[in-house]
């Protein structure tokens, strides 16, 4: 699925404003970045939200004021044909279709498509015990969002999950906070390393924030899952662009993850293949720090620690000290014994 540590995901959403040209624009978007998948949404509003739900402070700022949220999101539905022509586009571009769904007939519709490898548990229904219930009979791996969550919230979502025969080890625990955009002091990434430790799983970060150096420090501290919101325009009306990278941007982000990956190594300290070549030019070796006549004794008076390092070493000083030249040095010379 990914031949690097880290899976990201270009988090489409509901960014292509129920147009098919942007969706298909954000799907060759996504692939010319890097990422690993695009992820859409898929959803009934009518089976999710409720006449009466009122729309978020940041939805406000970008969309209609006058509507309310079901009305918002019903012109962002995606139907069985717009699923496949986005399949069909990204089979032909050759990056991963990856979607949300919201609610039953939406998960089997992905199921009937055959993309349902990964399910996604979005924040919003960590603490619905029917959704999760339901998604969970398909044995599935499992990326659970915990925006707005407790460390409580997430240890009853996996005992629900763990019950109905998903193991830890096919959880990955998306750490997340659900603003749009995010405050930095809001971020707590720190809260991620925790959720490892705490349920031995492993982890991931859902990113709201603006910009792209808080998820490539959550590769950093051990995320192998990256979410990211992209956009093709900051600009576009819609609930979710304003919280979004634009396509330079999440290129700009995928060459840090991939960098970072490369960066973090195996651990084991030693010297890398590039540096030895510079071992001998910067390290030090023991030398005559003025001429030294055969028979007079190394001491600290006539002797120094410079470079090249193709000598004895300085760790040895101790050694060298208190010996009888063998022969004449000249000044800087390799002591040699």
């Amino acid at each position: 699925m990914c031949q690097n540590n880290v899976f990201i995901i270009a988090e489409a959403g509901v960014n292509h404003n129920g147009d098919m040209a942007i969706a298909h624009a954000l799907i060759h978007a996504a692939k010319a970045a890097g990422v690993d998948a695009i992820k859409f949404q898929s959803f009934k509003s009518s089976l999710s939200i409720s006449r009466n739900a009122l729309k978020a402070d940041y939805q406000k700022l970008s969309t209609d004021p006058s509507e309310s949220q079901l009305e918002m999101v019903q012109k962002l539905e995606l139907s069985i044909e717009n699923h496949h022509s986005l399949l069909d586009e990204c089979n032909k571009v050759g990056i991963k279709f990856f979607s949300t769904a919201f609610d039953k007939p939406s998960i089997d519709l992905l199921e009937n498509l055959n993309v349902l490898d990964i399910v996604k548990i979005p924040s919003g229904e960590v603490t619905n015990i029917p959704y999760i219930r339901y998604l969970c009979r398909k044995k599935k791996k499992i990326y659970l969002s915990t925006g707005m969550c407790t460390l409580g919230d997430i240890e009853n979502a996996i005992d629900v999950i763990e019950h109905l025969g998903t193991p830890r080890d096919m959880i990955t625990v998306l750490h997340c906070t659900t603003e749009y955009p995010t405050p930095m002091e809001d971020v707590n990434l720190l809260a991620m390393v925790n959720i490892g430790k705490a349920f031995g799983v492993n982890v991931g970060y859902s990113d709201h924030t603006p910009g792209i150096e808080v998820p490539i420090a959550a590769v950093a501290l051990g995320a192998t899952v990256i979410e990211k919101h992209f956009t093709l325009d900051r600009n576009l009306p819609g609930p979710d662009h304003r919280a979004s990278l634009e396509p330079e941007e999440l290129k700009a982000m995928v060459q840090g993850i991939r960098n970072i990956e490369k960066a973090l190594g195996d651990g084991i300290k030693r010297p890398s293949p590039s540096e030895l070549k510079n071992k001998p030019i910067a390290r030090k070796s023991i030398v005559a720090a003025r001429p030294i006549k055969a028979g007079e004794a190394f001491s600290e008076n006539n002797l120094m620690a410079k470079r090249p390092g193709t000598g004895i070493s300085p760790m040895r000083w101790d050694d060298i000290i208190g010996r009888t030249a063998s022969r004449d040095f000249s000044e800087d010379e390799l002591i040699e014994l």
